[in-house]
């Protein structure tokens, strides 16, 4: 039986990957140790989503593992040699403000972790293809050097500028920009990423993600914007944004969506490939388009404040041009737009809290 592994499985990607690919037929090794609990605290926990993928999908082996466990993870990866046929690579330190607190760990668990997995799979499945969720925030904060144009709810590009129209490619430069160290570690995995397609053939891809979401997302206030969002609006806590006039716009990308894509590339995978991929001019919206979306929901205003002080680093305007992904794949499609995404994250989280209560 053909094998994926996927690291990060409890979390929002990981999770989406295990179901998508456990339903084509293959059975999913998870590694994932819920460091996210130690991120974020108890409510950002992932123990909740590996407990429902260990009920629901026979399939599924959960592993308690840190991928900067090089031993770990090579016993894991030894276990199933012959079998490997995708490594899906979605475990990550995700903020940028928690990685200024902490540089080193950020950097330990975001590049050093993607080494170890690297060679783990150079050694024992080179043939596999090996997927990895990188960020958008490789481009640091180059894309704020863009034209924008200040609207009523939202920054947009200037209608003349050549991303206006499907958004930021991957041509633009990863140099002499501000990254933040989140940025930093994430751009040194990505590059790892790169160079083990270049030099030794793995078939390799970097998905330079926008913003990651869903109903399943462990949303935090430094991590998971949309998610906590809502379940900020739902339960009338109140939500601090930073900076930009709350006009800041963001793509947004569904996991299921995202795991579609995950799963076009290990059928057809090449070396070294990178996709910006998100939820470009298909799915996206300002904070104030967000908080508006999420006040529709409730039926009530939400408790929102502001703050001047943008967090180092923080795009303006951020909208994916996923054209070279879907030339390579053009049987990929959306299935979620941001209407979608924000009713399934709000009924998401009224069953959660009925549950809680019952």
């Amino acid at each position: 039986m053909a094998v994926a592994i996927v690291t990060g499985s409890a979390g929002l990607v990981g999770a989406a990957a295990v179901r998508k690919f456990a339903a084509q037929g293959l059975d999913v090794v998870g590694i994932d140790n819920d460091l996210r609990r130690h991120f974020f605290g108890e409510a950002a926990s992932t123990a909740w989503n590996r407990q429902v993928l260990e009920r629901e999908i026979p399939a599924y082996r959960h592993v308690s593992a840190d991928i900067r466990d090089a031993d770990a993870i090579d016993r894991v990866f030894a276990d199933h040699a012959g079998s490997i046929k995708a490594i899906v690579h979605a475990a990550a330190q995700p903020s940028h403000d928690w990685a200024a607190r902490d540089p080193i760990m950020d950097f330990s668990v975001n590049a050093n972790g993607t080494l170890v997995l690297l060679e783990a799979t150079r050694k024992h499945a080179p043939d596999a293809a090996f997927v990895f969720l990188s960020t958008n925030k490789v481009y640091g904060d180059t894309p704020n050097d863009l034209p924008l144009v200040e609207q009523e709810m939202r920054f947009e590009l200037d209608p003349a500028h050549p991303y206006a129209r499907h958004g930021i490619d991957e041509h633009m430069s990863i140099d002499g920009t501000l990254h933040s160290l989140f940025g930093v570690s994430k751009a040194a995995a990505d590059l790892l990423v790169q160079e083990y397609g270049r030099y030794f053939g793995l078939r390799t891809a970097c998905f330079r993600g926008g913003c990651l979401t869903g109903a399943d997302h462990s949303g935090a206030e430094l991590h998971g914007f949309l998610a906590y969002l809502m379940r900020c609006a739902v339960t009338d806590k109140p939500y601090t944004v930073f900076g930009h006039k709350a006009k800041q716009v963001r793509d947004n990308i569904h996991a299921d969506d995202l795991a579609a894509a995950l799963w076009a590339f290990v059928e057809r995978p090449r070396p070294a490939s990178v996709y910006n991929i998100g939820g470009g001019r298909h799915a996206n919206c300002s904070m104030l388009e967000a908080i508006a979306g999420c006040e529709r929901r409730t039926g009530r205003p939400m408790r929102w404040s502001y703050s001047d002080d943008a967090r180092t680093g923080d795009h303006i305007w951020w909208v994916s041009d996923t054209r070279r992904f879907q030339a390579d794949f053009p049987d990929w499609r959306y299935r979620y737009d941001l209407d979608g995404i924000l009713d399934q994250m709000h009924a998401a989280v009224e069953r959660r809290l009925a549950h809680d209560a019952a």
